[in-house]
């Protein structure tokens, strides 16, 4: 007995690879809004916010851990967690993956064009809109997992390796950097410095990370361990990839004294700074790595947030989690894959209905602050076991997290307000 125990333990060490489903979650969770916001902090506060990404990461590891030990704790999927709280977690999520799905398609596919169009001027960005969606539905839709996650890792690399040079090369000030690491709210920081240590790395696509731990067979308390390592180096390079986009921001388009628009063109301006600059190659090596960014969180988005989907439809059917048509590639997989390609093409034209819009800034705003809210029964109470609940510091910080998700989401929702009027 014993030693079939210890084969059990000793079988993560032996299989385990260094990528894992972490890096996968944490580069979805970096889209061109993050990169512009982080910009834009950057060159209005100089290195004044930096202790806002640290605290920022130190937030999403703690998240995302809670999330991916409920799942292998309970051998449960988190969907099956929220229900046995009740009815109002499937009342607030069911219409949310609904809209968030249609929204973001067009969101992401136009994104992701934006480099395309700027590298090739002579071809229409919707042509490569539409085209950045259709690919991300083909590279999903025929590959499993393993080769999904080795993909994803090349765009990670691509754009990390691009990013953290220009970094280096625009030579920041260490003693300023350093000076960042101390909490200051600057004038007028306040929301900047909410949406750096809330809203960098990720929103819905942080629950994805319990549904691809099953993907990739870490589906047994025995994975705990390799799992807290996944996601906190994970989490790492996140944050060393958002500080390098805060140094350029701070170094690069402060010196340049221009104004980027906080939209996604905003990116699209830092490269005609960087072509003044550095010339030509740098600018180009930039659209490279912003392009890989983009799309990284768009198949990410198409296969993870398919999951989730698949899980839940499951469940409102009466069927398991464990069902085939849970799963990669099931049905329930694939028609959300296709929500979140075609349907969305039509918003590319006719631009974003104002009432779904709104609806998609309500739902999404709240639901990090209900991600934390849940994950304090779900890893408190009998839903795992006791060796796997939380520890009183780790209440401690889901509250904080709480907390300060709820602080964004009333700034989010002021703003969706103000919009209107």
């Amino acid at each position: 007995m014993a030693d079939a125990s210890s084969g059990l333990a000793a079988e993560p060490r032996k299989k385990w690879k260094v990528i894992g489903p972490g890096i996968v979650v944490a580069a979805t969770g970096v889209g061109a809004s993050d990169m512009v916001s982080t910009l834009v902090a950057g060159s209005m506060f100089g290195y004044t916010l930096l202790w806002a990404i640290i605290v920022g990461v130190v937030l999403k590891i703690v998240l995302v851990e809670g999330a991916g030990r409920y799942v292998l704790a309970s051998g449960k999927t988190i969907f099956e967690g929220w229900r046995t709280l009740g009815r109002w977690p499937v009342w607030y999520f069911a219409p949310y993956i609904i809209i968030w799905g249609f929204i973001y398609g067009a969101t992401a596919m136009a994104t992701t064009a934006l480099p395309l169009a700027a590298l090739f001027p002579g071809v229409p960005q919707n042509v490569f809109a539409v085209g950045t969606g259709l690919l991300g539905l083909v590279l999903v839709w025929f590959n499993r997992y393993a080769v999904f996650e080795k993909i994803t890792a090349v765009l990670v690399g691509v754009m990390f390796v691009i990013i953290v040079g220009l970094a280096i090369i625009a030579a920041p000030s260490l003693p300023g950097l350093l000076a960042g690491l101390i909490p200051r709210l600057p004038e007028g920081s306040v929301l900047y410095t909410l949406a750096m240590s809330g809203g960098i790395g990720g929103t819905i696509t942080l629950v994805a990370y319990g549904y691809w731990l099953r993907e990739k067979g870490w589906s047994h308390p025995s994975w705990m361990r390799v799992m807290r390592i996944d996601n906190t180096m994970a989490y790492v390079m996140t944050g060393i990839f958002v500080i390098a986009m805060f140094i350029v921001g701070a170094t690069v388009v402060a010196e340049a004294g221009v104004t980027l628009s906080t939209d996604s063109k905003g990116l699209l301006e830092l490269t005609d700074v960087l072509n003044d600059k550095y010339g030509t190659f740098i600018g180009t090596a930039f659209l490279v790595g912003f392009f890989a960014a983009a799309f990284s969180s768009l198949i990410g988005v198409w296969n993870g947030v398919s999951l989730m989907f698949a899980d839940f439809w499951c469940n409102m059917r009466g069927k398991s989690s464990d069902h085939p048509d849970s799963r990669e590639n099931g049905k329930y997989f694939r028609f959300y894959m296709l929500w979140l390609t075609f349907p969305p093409m039509l918003l590319l034209l006719i631009g974003k209905p104002i009432a779904l819009v709104i609806a998609y800034g309500v739902l999404g705003a709240l639901f990090l602050p209900f991600l934390a809210i849940t994950l304090l029964p779900l890893l408190n109470t009998d839903r795992v076991p006791k060796q796997w609940r939380n520890r009183w510091y780790t209440n401690v910080a889901l509250v904080i997290t709480a907390a300060l998700f709820i602080c964004l989401a009333i700034y989010k929702l002021a703003d969706i307000i103000i919009g209107l009027f």
